[in-house]
This record gives structure tokens, C-alpha cells and sequence, in this order.
């Protein structure tokens, strides 16, 4: 079991001013996936964190500017990677569908 805190979209009471927040939702058709985990990897492809889904299919990751891979892994699924681009001062909201 990961030992990342429970993951949702609320960032209330955040400062955003020395970090950039990368989050979504995973889902499977059309429905929202509890149980997959998501990855953070850097722009060299090295692994940096990962967090388990909620129940509501939703993760975040807190990072600093620059190019990332969200890399979704769920049960019976092929590993599904999105790239990103993150900026301090923002949330960037990447929502990955996995077949």
C-alpha cells in the first residue's frame, strides 16, 4: 500500500506561489477509476513519486516548473502515459482515460 495522503482536486488553503500542482482524474469507461496508480516521472523518464487513485478516480502530484509524464497504471490496462508541462503558480489538470 502507498503511503500517500487520500488525493483530490480541493487544493483550499495551498500556496501555490513556490510549487505547481499536476492532477485529474483517471477513468475507465467513462467512469471515474479507484485503484489505479499514477505516476510522476522527470524529463529524463526517472521515477519521481506515485500516488494511488481515489475513489473518485482522483490523484495530484505537487512538483516544480517543467516537463513531466503522468504515467497511469491500472488492472488490466496497458501503462498510459500523458505528458505535461508544469508551472509554478498553476494547476494543470490532466485527466487520462485508460482502455
Amino acid at each position: 500500500m502507498c503511503g500517500a495522503p487520500p488525493q483530490d482536486l480541493d487544493l483550499s488553503g495551498v500556496d501555490l506561489s513556490r510549487q505547481a500542482v499536476v492532477a485529474g482524474v483517471v477513468s475507465r469507461d467513462d467512469a471515474p477509476l479507484a485503484g489505479a496508480y499514477v505516476r510522476l516521472l522527470d524529463a529524463s523518464g526517472e521515477f519521481v513519486a506515485e500516488v494511488p487513485t481515489s475513489a473518485t478516480g482522483q490523484y495530484r502530484f505537487f512538483a516544480a516548473s517543467g516537463e513531466w509524464t503522468v504515467r497511469v497504471l491500472a488492472p488490466g490496462a496497458q501503462p498510459t502515459d500523458r505528458a505535461v508541462r508544469a508551472t509554478v503558480g498553476e494547476v494543470t489538470r490532466v485527466d487520462v482515460a485508460v482502455a
